[in-house]
């Protein structure tokens, strides 16, 4: 693919500093699951990737597709009814629990003997593998390479001062032709503490744009959803 890169047009807010020291530990994100603290879920579906669906898996079959922070998205399921192999990492044993409940699959779980303390959880028909741990362990696990990443929640909700190791993490994780679609929130940071957090266009320029040639989608304002902006980041 051509080497360009598309500036993002959202608007920009110029103190993108406030946020960079704010940490929240994963015991606090296993307590947002415990407490039903989840308004970052759901229900039907991120219905932006629902609308783009079809650019982002570009008529492709059996693609491995990685979801970093799944919690119990829904949409590991449309990937899978699809004849995708879906592959997430989340911290909360309960809300992977709650994602094979509520879609009415049947699943085992095992010990990842790479990363003490880590399970993986996959479905009975063997195309839903949800590892049960933290995602900067996970390159321990040798999980594999992926043709999709869709990151509705990830980058947002990383610690800023780990934004770089893990956008390295991702693209470690990429197969040649990968397509990357990236959901952040553009909003005034000073306003608001996060999670979500606020990043800038210029940061996800500096954090993909070496590898990835960078498109925006589409954006809604939309108050209730906090202004999600769509990027689809492919190589």
């Amino acid at each position: 693919m051509a080497n360009t890169r598309t500036v993002l047009d959202a608007e920009e807010y110029p103190d993108t500093e406030v946020q960079k020291n704010r940490v929240l530990t994963l015991e606090e994100w296993q307590e947002k699951w415990v407490n039903h603290k989840i308004a970052f879920h759901q229900e039907r579906g991120h219905q932006l990737l629902k609308k783009h669906l079809d650019t982002f898996l570009k008529g492709e079959k059996e693609l491995r597709v990685f979801f970093p922070l799944c919690g119990k998205a829904v949409e590991m399921k449309w990937f899978a009814d699809r004849g995708h192999s879906v592959v997430g990492v989340e911290i909360s044993e309960l809300g992977i629990r709650e994602f094979f409940t509520e879609q009415n699959l049947s699943y085992s779980e095992e010990q990842i003997m790479e990363i003490p303390g880590a399970k993986v959880f996959k479905s009975s028909s063997g195309n839903i593998s949800l590892y049960c741990c933290n995602l900067f362990d996970l390159p321990r696990a040798n999980i594999g390479k992926f043709d999709r990443i869709w990151d509705r929640g990830a980058l947002v909700a990383i610690n800023p001062g780990d934004r770089k190791r893990y956008a390295d993490i991702m693209l470690s994780l990429t197969r040649t032709g990968f397509q990357y679609l990236l959901s952040v929130f553009s909003y005034d940071p000073t306003k608001h503490a996060g999670p979500p957090f606020y990043v800038p266009d210029a940061e996800i320029k500096t954090l993909f744009g070496s590898v990835c040639d960078i498109h925006c989608l589409e954006k809604v304002d939309a108050f209730e959803e906090r202004h999600k902006n769509l990027s689809g980041l492919p190589r």
